[in-house]
């Protein structure tokens, strides 16, 4: 697995970690690979896939992970108006440009997977499948507005430091039996999980807070998508917020696949990893079989 720096044709800096790519003199190599984008969520970052880019990449698949602008090492403009589910959507184009990806398989866990539905509906030709991970169709379930509006206040004072205090004392809807039996089995994941939150830029956080509570809902949208792309969605079992986004969705987009992760909360590839990678390598292979065919034919 390997860290480097891509610079997107609009100057945007983004951080990747990457598994299976080929060196440049081998480049007719890259004809046999199959491109992966996994998009990570709100605050999230590239590491959030890092324990299975090397096991994709034994499986055939070029696997990269990038950091959304505003997250992790990626560059963070500056204003809040430098960031929206259409603007990551565009970024998550760009950076399948700069690999010279001409289509690929895309997955986006959580705000990550608002993201790619929007590059589902606005470049369905460029995927050869989708994968759509603990998300929702428009804003999740039970969040309290009133507590994000201090959330904002608290950021907007303090910056991210302040939130991450605040949010020690508190328990969100993210914070199922899964999560916390994880916290307590996994050493430095409460820490992993605060780094993540202070690199993330205050500007970002209080626009797309703001867009994710207010966002139309996509589902017809989707219901629209083509029944030849295929598409799973993986939920944890625990994760309430986004359960019933996910049961919609599964049911609305032609010939979608839902898997329900068992105790599992809103970050299954930490909290049953094994139940995941299985769920997600067999879609995997089923897309894989038949782009080879449509190849042959």
């Amino acid at each position: 697995m390997d860290k480097r720096r891509i610079v997107l044709a609009d100057g945007l800096g983004v951080e990747v970690l990457e598994s299976g790519a080929v060196p440049a003199e081998d480049a007719g190599v890259a004809d046999e690979l199959r491109p992966l984008l996994l998009i990570h969520g709100f605050t999230g970052a590239k590491e959030d896939f890092a324990d299975h880019l090397d096991l994709l990449a034994e499986l055939g698949w070029h696997a990269v992970a990038p950091d959304l602008r505003g997250h992790g090492a990626s560059d963070a403009p500056a204003g809040e108006e430098a960031y929206s589910l259409r603007t990551f959507a565009a970024d998550v184009l760009a950076v399948a440009d700069a690999l010279d990806w001409d289509r690929f398989t895309l997955l986006g866990h959580s705000m990550g997977g608002m993201v790619v539905q929007h590059v589902a509906l606005d470049a369905t030709d460029r995927l050869e499948a989708l994968v759509l991970m603990d998300t929702s169709h428009a804003a999740p379930d039970g969040l309290d507005a009133s507590l994000l509006e201090v959330g904002k206040a608290v950021v907007r004072e303090g910056g991210m430091p302040a939130l991450v205090e605040a949010q020690r004392e508190l328990e969100g809807p993210l914070g199922t039996p899964a999560n916390e039996r994880v916290l307590a089995e996994r050493t430095g994941y409460r820490e992993f999980g605060e780094e993540k939150s202070l690199a993330a830029s205050p500007d970002m956080w209080v626009t797309m807070v703001d867009e994710m509570l207010a966002q139309p809902d996509r589902l017809p949208a989707l219901a629209g998508l083509p029944a030849s792309l295929p598409v799973l969605v993986l939920v944890g079992e625990q994760d309430e917020p986004f359960l019933g986004h996910s049961e919609r969705m599964a049911g609305a987009i032609p010939g979608a696949r839902l898997v329900v992760l068992p105790d599992a909360g809103h970050s299954p590839q930490f909290e049953n990893p094994d139940a995941w990678f299985t769920a997600l390598t067999g879609f995997l292979a089923e897309v894989a079989e038949g782009v080879a065919v449509r190849s042959a034919g």
